[in-house]
């Protein structure tokens, strides 16, 4: 039986090939992407058991021999807590340097997006955590903008986010992004570019993978962490950048009815960072985001490293001893 693929880009649109970078991490050692090969009897395929990270890099403005790691050590500690829920003990501290290595081994010259993930190897048909051998592969991908900064469509998804009580939200589990794939799909096959989901309270949780802030009267307003959402790192540089800008803000339920009143709209992520939403279903949002706006020159500052309070943010990893 043959079946068709057709890649496409964040957006649905047809999209070229991923540029993944030269060396990848796999079983303790770095080797060409190309050999970095798993059997297809690997427990995780099946069975999902795995937890993944995603960091951005960005050359540094000025140092071409500088690649800029946003967030790192949170990024580091949340998947070393991550891998708890396999039942998988792996520092933070660990996972930071063998990522600097692999940056540094790659050389990159372009923005990248970074993907570890820690996974069951084992070769098995059991679905258990117990008695099954885990591992970290590391691979990354050239990456400019996941969603365009002029705005996105979204509509409400169908299906909704899981609940903490069935699978481990607080964690980056590998299972848990089918239900963002089935979102992510539905939206672009019904014309639109991105989904948020309600959770099964009836409350807006996030977008298929990006956390979700409105704006109000000036209030910034985000779902709060029991509303089932991804406790995003991205979210919470915002919610710190806001409190820096006296931008009030407040974590709390969000009904749907607040998204077709909104004065602004953004998601944000690793992989997106900002980006402002244009239409929810029918209902367009105003074209003027001061809020959104101030966020982003203030995120895009501390990502470039060009602002000394968030410079305890940015992993500078110097290209020239690689």
């Amino acid at each position: 039986m043959a079946i068709t693929t057709i890649r496409e880009s964040a957006s649905g649109q047809a999209a070229s090939p991923p540029v993944f970078l030269p060396q990848a991490y796999l079983k303790n050692r770095f080797l060409p992407f190309d050999k970095a090969h798993i059997s297809i009897a690997t427990h995780a395929l099946h069975y999902g058991t795995a937890v993944l990270g995603g960091i951005r890099g960005w050359p540094a403005p000025n140092s071409p021999d500088q690649i800029l790691l946003f967030r790192l050590d949170a990024h580091c500690q949340r998947l070393s807590h991550s891998a708890k829920y396999l039942g998988c003990s792996i520092t933070a501290e660990a996972l930071k340097s063998t990522l600097i290595e692999f940056v540094r081994l790659n050389q990159p010259s372009f923005p990248v997006y970074l993907r570890p993930l820690i996974y069951t190897s084992s070769l098995g048909i059991t679905p258990r955590l117990h008695q099954v051998d885990k591992d970290l592969l590391i691979y990354g991908v050239a990456m400019a903008d996941y969603l365009p900064k002029t705005g996105v469509r979204c509509r409400i998804s169908s299906w909704s986010r899981q609940e903490d009580g069935s699978q481990p939200l607080r964690g980056k589990t590998s299972a848990a992004y089918i239900t963002s794939a089935l979102a992510k799909t539905e939206a672009a096959a019904s014309g639109f570019d991105e989904a948020i989901l309600m959770n099964s309270r009836g409350k807006v949780s996030e977008a298929s993978a990006m956390n979700l802030f409105l704006v109000r009267n000036g209030r910034l307003i985000t779902p709060s962490v029991d509303q089932d959402i991804l406790e995003g790192i991205t979210r919470d540089s915002i919610l710190t950048l806001a409190s820096d800008l006296g931008i009030p803000a407040i974590e709390r339920p969000v009904d749907k009815s607040e998204l077709l009143i909104a004065d602004e709209i953004f998601l944000c992520g690793t992989a997106t960072q900002i980006a402002p939403v244009v239409r929810v279903e029918t209902y367009s949002l105003p074209a003027d985001r001061p809020v959104t706006t101030r966020l982003w020159e203030q995120l895009r500052a501390a990502i470039e490293g060009r602002e000394p309070k968030y410079a305890h943010w940015v992993t500078r990893v110097d290209l020239s001893n690689g």
